[in-house]
């Protein structure tokens, strides 16, 4: 049996983590329920709309629930759901290989682009360029 066949629950997960902003929203609201502009202060760089749509993704994932609270003017709250909270232990480890490994990802990243910058006059024009 092929466990990364495009129906397979393996590739469902990756696909769940694999979204920057899912990991991180859900990393967020780990220790409870936040509003909308909460998040964005504790998470930053993330836009009104990019939230609005991560948090509308998780919640169709059943990883997090919206309440909503009849008050004057309008209350919402998102908090994980015991499947959401399942996935917390799992972001966190790949956060502590990340902090561990991060500056050998990067220092990789460096080796690989270091022939590019230290070519005679900079990167080589793509075949084609400049003709109309």
């Amino acid at each position: 049996m092929d466990v990364f066949l495009a129906d397979c629950r393996a590739r469902l997960a990756f696909d769940l983590i694999g979204n920057t902003w899912n990991a991180v929203v859900l990393w967020a609201l780990r220790f409870g329920p936040r509003r909308p502009g909460e998040l964005r202060e504790e998470i930053g760089g993330i836009s009104p709309k990019v939230l609005t749509e991560t948090l509308r993704r998780l919640e169709h994932n059943g990883l997090v629930e919206r309440r909503a609270y009849p008050e004057a003017p309008p209350r919402v709250e998102y908090g994980l759901t015991g499947l959401g909270h399942s996935l917390v232990p799992l972001i966190g480890a790949f956060g502590e290989w990340a902090f561990e490994h991060g500056d050998d990802v990067l220092a990789a990243q460096d080796r690989a682009e270091a022939p590019t910058r230290e070519r005679p006059g900079g990167p080589r024009p793509r075949p084609g360029a400049g003709l109309r």
